[in-house]
């Protein structure tokens, strides 16, 4: 499978064998970094930075420049024709024309996914507001498996922002995939989306187990989590017993700790409000604890106050390698969509755990919208271009993820395209709740987020809506 003229705006666009093929071009071009200059040599990205960067936007140039092609930018969106109200759609077309690929961050969730859908060219997410981060992910992974060889059996803690942390949301779905625990110690009031929780519970083969308080665990003396991810690659008789797997995991220490800053750029004015004083730091102190003697502390940077200067010497200190890495593994990724590189994809192993099950997709236009307002979907004036669509993740509650930011929407009406029997008395529309949700197939499935709305389009209250 080649990897050639496609984009990667969300971790999942590449497969782990895809990945690791990445990692060994990283590694080539790492040792033999001079002999790259011509790789890509009339070639031409676009650097599209909507919001400040430092790392990964140079990071991004410094490797088209070492792969011998060249770069165009724009950093400022007051400064563009987005300001005088063009769509996102009609940007990307015009952006395609001038270059072979993209690279674009910006303040909207799903944002890179419109771009991708209309550029015409391969085109990269550099972080879409607080949902993904990608490469930066790439770049995680690559760190942990130069300093401990294989991810599979790792038990990784995130700590910090985990609501708005769109680094950790990539991670967390890669780490699934590859076979690692997962602890998440979040600040309180900045735990893990629901949506991300769910994902994780419901397409991977691990077990999720949450607590309701960070101090649930502590009793024992363990690490203080509250939501713990077990992959199924531990021994099968502690799968059989979740409890018990989690106490063996949380005793046996920690490999890596992925701090991560509070996203205050995110964060509502009252939001803010309180949570500084009460966010998590680590420091020497904190390191001194037997449960991180082995233990790699990474960071995808900037940090502010949330990981001590102190730490900075320790040899278990691995952020600065992660930022140094970033240039290798991007010029990978560009050589491989651009096809100046080919590689063999290696197969998924056993311990590779792709996705066991994908949501179906719901295509009907029923006047759904995303509930989240950082959504693309909420923030386009013209809306002919983007079209709210959503994946059916589950029927009990009846739950629809976003296809652009995967937030979820729970809505309280369904009807069929059938009409019960075909008769036009019988066009009714039902509570989700009801026994309909598992009678009507997919396909003929119609959900409305109010009664006015159903009502509006034709159907009937059933003796099913509440």
């Amino acid at each position: 499978m080649s990897v050639a003229n496609r984009s990667l705006v969300t971790i999942d666009d590449l497969s782990n064998g895809e990945i690791e093929a990445l990692f060994s071009l990283a590694d080539e071009m790492s040792d033999s970094m001079s002999q790259q200059c011509n790789l890509c040599q009339g070639k031409i990205m676009a650097s599209l930075f909507f919001e400040p960067s430092t790392r990964t936007r140079l990071s991004f140039e410094t490797a088209m420049n070492r792969l011998g092609g060249r770069v165009i930018s724009a950093v400022d969106i007051g400064a563009t024709s987005l300001a005088k109200g063009e769509s996102i759609a009609d940007m990307a077309k015009v952006v395609g024309s001038y270059a072979d690929i993209i690279v674009i961050r910006h303040p909207w969730e799903g944002a890179a996914k419109v771009v991708a859908n209309y550029a015409g060219v391969p085109v990269i997410n550099a972080g879409d507001g607080g949902h993904e981060h990608p490469t930066q992910t790439l770049c995680d992974l690559y760190t942990l498996r130069k300093e401990r060889q294989s991810i599979k059996g790792l038990r990784i803690a995130l700590w910090g922002d985990l609501k708005y942390g769109r680094t950790i949301h990539s991670l967390a779905y890669a780490l699934a995939r590859f076979g690692a625990t997962i602890l998440f110690h979040p600040c309180p009031g900045l735990e893990m989306p629901e949506h991300v929780l769910r994902k994780l519970a419901t397409r991977y083969k691990g077990k999720l187990k949450k607590y309701e308080a960070l101090d649930r665990v502590s009793e024992k003396g363990l690490f203080p989590v509250d939501a713990i991810y077990v992959t199924p690659s531990i021994p099968h008789q502690l799968t059989m017993i979740p409890d018990i797997s989690i106490e063996v995991e949380l005793k046996a220490g920690v490999d890596a700790l992925y701090v991560t800053r509070l996203q205050k750029e995110r964060q509502a004015r009252a939001e803010e409000q309180g949570i500084d004083k009460d966010y998590p730091v680590v420091d020497k102190e904190l390191l001194k604890k037997k449960k991180f003697k082995r233990t790699l502390v990474m960071h995808p940077l900037p940090r502010v106050d949330e990981l001590a200067y102190e730490v900075d010497g320790d040899p278990r200190s691995m952020y600065f390698r992660q930022a140094a890495r970033g240039v290798p593994v991007r010029m990978a990724l560009i050589a491989l969509l651009l096809g100046a590189k080919e590689v063999t994809i290696p197969e998924e192993d056993e311990y590779s755990f792709v996705p066991c099950v994908d949501y179906p997709v719901y295509q009907r236009d029923s006047g759904l919208r995303c509930c989240n307002p950082r959504c693309v979907t909420n923030q386009e004036t013209e809306m002919r271009y983007i079209k709210p669509e959503f994946k059916i993740a589950n029927l009990k509650p009846l739950t629809l993820s976003c296809v652009y930011c995967e937030h979820e929407i729970q809505p309280g009406y369904i009807a069929s395209t059938d009409w019960h029997e075909g008769k036009l008395e019988n066009k009714k529309y039902h509570s989700s709740s009801s026994r309909w949700i598992r009678k009507i197939k997919p396909e003929k499935l119609v959900i409305f987020d109010s009664e006015a709305e159903a009502q509006a389009r034709g159907f009937k209250p059933s003796s099913y809506v509440k």
